[in-house]
C-alpha cells in the first residue's frame, strides 16, 4: 500500500436525502479486486466492509470502499445500548453497555464490530502506533483493544507496540448511541490508524456507521408474546390466560412476558425493534431496540425497568410531553420488504396515522427517517376515534412473489353480511351474540341512517387509504385480501356496550381517545370486534378477537366471513374474547398484546 493520508469522509449516503429518502441505486457499489497482500510497509487499517463478519487482511476484499458508505457496502457496528451485565438500575433510563468504557463481560465482546491492522513485519525496532476516531462527531463511537487475551479501552496515550505493528492486532468498535437525527449526526465514525516508523508516518482510514434501527413486519416469525399481567382485573387475567394458551399451541415454546405496569394496551407504550450486524461467527448480531412510545405515559418506562438487559436495549425520546393518541405505537406498523419503481425497502417500510394536519410526534418521525431504510408513510386516520393503522390494515405473509399481501377492513362486506342474514328472513336476530351486549337486531341497525353513514365513511377512507399503499408499494388488486368489519361512531351505545362493567373499567384508563374533529367531523371504532385487529402468530395461524356477531343456524356469521377471507392466504383463524378486556375500551387483541419477531434478515439489498 502506498503512503497516504486519507481524509474523513463527508460524502452523502447513496440513498436519496443522507440516507433518509427510499431510493436504494441499482449498482451494487465497488467490486473488490482478487489482488492478494498478506503483509504491508505503511498503515493499513481494515473494517468488515463487504459485511460477511470477517475483517480480510489477506487481499483486498475489505479495501475497496473502505472510506465511503452505501446501503449495499460499507462497515457496519451496533449502537451497544444493551445491559449485558444487567448492572443498570431500573430507574436509571441514561444507562448501558454504551454508557462506560469498559467491555461489560463475556457477551458484550460479541456487540463490538471488528477491525483489523494488516501486519508490518518488516517495521523497525521503536516503531508504533496510535488508533482513533477523528472528526466532530467522534465522541459517538468508542475503540477496545485486544490485548493479551483481554481487551482494553483505547484512550488518548494507547500506543500499539512495535511487536503488535509488526503482528497486527485486533480491535473492537462500539456506537454509544443509536442515530436520532440525520441532520446533526448522520451515524459514521471515521477511524484512523496512524503509524510511526521513525521518520516515516503513515496513515489509514475507514468508516463505519452506526446500524439503523427498524420495526419489525408481520413476516418475520414470532419469537415472543408480550401482554400486561391482570393486576387483579378478571377480564384481563382471563384474556392473558388465554392468550398463553394460544400462543403456546401456534408454536411459540417461549413464555409469555407479562408486564407488570397494569395500562393493558401493551403495543401502545413502545414498539419492539432492532438493530443488526454481521457478527464475527458469520451469522447475526441482533440487538432488541425498545422504543419507548413519544407520550408521557408512565407505563413506557418499562422499557428499561423490565425490558432491558442482555441482547435488548431501549430509547426514550426528548422533549415530549404529549398525550396524543397518534404518539401511540398502535399507530406504527410495518410493511413487509419490497420493490416498486426502482425504490427498494429491503426491511419494510413504516406507516402511521395522521388527523387533518396532526401528524404523530416529530421527534419520533425523525428517528424513524434517519435510520436511512423504512421512511413513514402517512395515511388517513382521522375518521377514527383512537386513530390508530392497526384498527383498519395489516400484512400478511403469502405464497406470493412478493411473500405477503395487505389485509384491510371491510365495512361494506360486513354490511353486506347483515343485508344478506335479513334476506334469509332472520333481520330480528341480535347483531351481537355477547350475552352482556346490546340488544339490537339486524333490521334495527340497517335501518339506522347513522350507521349506515358512519360505515361508508369508514369504507370511504379505508379505500383511500388502500389506494395509497398500492400505489406506493405496487401491490395489485389480487394481492388484497377484505376483512369484514363495521364501525360506528357511537359504537352500539357506549354505556350499552360496557352493560354491568364500571366506567372505571380499567380497558377505559389509559385509551387516549381523539378529540372530536373541527366542523364536527365523525369519529369511529369497530361495532363488532375488529378481526383485522389481531396477530399474525405464524404463517399459517393469525389470532383475532372473538367476533360476538350474529349467530344464525348455529354459526356467528361474521365468525365464518373471517375464517374465508384469512383462508385465502392459507391462515387458520383462532379467537379470543377480548370484549370486556379491550374491545369496550375501542381496542382489541393487537392494542393489548406485542411481539419479539425474528431479527436475523439482512437488512441491505441482497443480504
Amino acid at each position: 500500500m502506498s503512503v497516504r493520508r486519507v481524509a474523513a469522509v463527508a460524502a452523502a449516503f447513496a440513498v436519496t436525502g443522507l440516507g433518509l429518502g427510499p431510493a436504494v441505486p441499482a449498482s451494487a457499489g465497488p467490486t473488490p479486486s482478487a489482488t492478494s497482500a498478506t503483509s504491508a510497509t505503511s498503515a493499513d487499517l481494515r473494517a468488515d466492509v463487504d459485511r460477511d463478519g470477517t475483517v480480510d487482511v489477506v487481499g483486498s476484499s475489505d479495501e475497496a470502499g473502505e472510506t465511503s458508505w452505501t446501503l449495499r457496502r460499507g462497515a457496519v457496528m451496533l449502537p451497544n445500548i444493551d445491559d449485558d451485565t444487567e448492572r443498570c438500575a431500573p430507574e436509571i433510563n441514561l444507562c448501558n453497555d454504551a454508557t462506560d468504557d469498559v467491555v461489560n463481560g463475556g457477551a458484550d465482546v460479541d456487540d463490538l464490530a471488528r477491525l483489523r491492522t494488516v501486519p508490518i513485519p518488516g517495521a523497525p525496532a521503536g516503531s508504533s502506533a496510535t488508533v482513533k476516531t477523528i472528526g466532530a462527531r467522534s465522541d459517538q463511537a468508542r475503540l477496545f483493544l485486544e490485548r493479551g487475551g483481554a481487551w482494553i479501552t483505547i484512550r488518548p496515550g494507547t500506543e500499539l507496540t512495535t511487536a503488535e505493528v509488526r503482528a497486527g492486532v485486533e480491535l473492537g468498535i462500539e456506537g454509544v448511541d443509536v442515530i436520532r437525527d440525520a441532520r446533526v449526526w448522520d451515524g459514521r465514525i471515521t477511524v484512523r490508524l496512524t503509524v510511526e516508523q521513525h521518520s516515516l508516518t503513515t496513515t489509514d482510514d475507514v468508516v463505519l456507521r452506526v446500524a439503523p434501527v427498524l420495526t419489525h413486519s408481520p413476516v418475520q416469525p414470532v419469537e415472543q408474546v408480550l401482554v400486561t399481567g391482570g393486576s387483579g382485573f378478571g377480564a384481563q387475567d382471563q384474556f392473558v390466560d388465554d392468550l398463553g394458551e394460544l400462543v403456546e399451541a401456534a408454536g411459540i415454546t417461549t413464555p409469555l412476558i407479562e408486564l407488570p405496569d397494569g395500562d393493558i394496551w401493551t403495543q401502545d407504550f413502545f414498539e419492539p425493534a432492532y438493530t443488526s450486524i454481521t457478527g464475527a461467527d458469520g451469522e447475526p448480531q441482533v440487538l432488541r431496540v425498545m422504543i419507548r412510545s413519544a407520550q408521557t405515559r408512565f407505563a413506557g418506562q418499562q422499557v428499561f425497568s423490565v425490558l432491558r438487559g442482555p441482547d435488548v436495549g431501549a430509547i426514550e425520546l426528548s422533549g415530549v410531553t404529549s398525550w396524543e393518541t397518534l404518539n401511540s405505537m398502535g399507530n406504527l406498523e410495518t410493511i413487509p420488504p419490497y420493490e416498486h419503481k426502482g425504490q427498494v425497502f429491503p426491511a419494510g417500510r413504516i406507516i402511521q396515522g395522521e388527523r387533518d394536519g396532526t401528524e404523530p410526534a416529530a421527534a419520533m418521525r425523525t428517528l424513524l427517517r434517519s435510520q436511512g431504510l423504512q421512511k413513514p408513510m402517512l395515511l388517513d386516520t382521522s375518521w377514527l376515534y383512537v386513530g390508530h393503522v392497526d384498527e383498519f390494515v395489516q400484512f400478511l405473509p403469502a405464497g406470493t412473489e412478493r411473500g405477503w399481501k395487505i389485509a384491510v377492513s371491510d365495512p361494506a362486506g360486513g354490511l353486506d353480511l347483515l343485508r344478506d342474514a335479513v334476506g334469509d328472513g332472520h333481520g330480528s336476530t341480535r347483531l351481537f351474540s355477547q350475552p352482556g351486549g346490546p340488544s339490537t337486531t339486524i333490521a334495527q341497525a340497517l335501518a339506522n341512517p347513522t350507521f349506515l353513514a358512519d360505515n361508508a365513511l369508514a369504507a370511504d377512507r379505508i379505500a383511500g387509504n388502500l389506494r395509497e399503499l398500492r400505489r406506493k408499494t405496487g401491490v395489485k388488486g389480487s394481492e388484497v385480501v377484505r376483512v369484514p368489519g363495521l364501525y360506528s361512531q357511537s359504537p352500539s351505545g357506549l354505556l350499552a356496550k360496557l352493560g354491568s362493567v364500571s366506567p372505571r373499567n380499567p380497558a377505559l384508563a389509559d385509551r387516549v381517545l381523539g378529540q372530536p374533529l373541527e366542523g364536527g367531523g365523525v369519529q369511529t371504532a369497530a361495532e363488532i370486534p375488529g378481526a383485522i385487529n389481531g396477530i399474525v402468530i405464524s404463517p399459517d395461524t393469525y389470532i383475532a378477537p372473538k367476533q360476538w356477531g350474529p349467530v344464525i343456524g348455529g354459526e356467528d356469521i361474521f365468525r365464518a366471513a373471517v375464517d374465508d377471507a384469512y383462508a385465502e392466504v392459507g391462515m387458520d383463524v383462532v379467537y379470543l374474547d377480548d370484549w370486556y378486556s379491550h374491545h369496550v375500551g375501542f381496542g382489541e387483541v393487537h392494542c393489548g398484546t406485542n411481539t419479539y419477531r425474528d431479527a436475523t434478515a439482512r437488512w441491505w439489498p441482497g443480504g
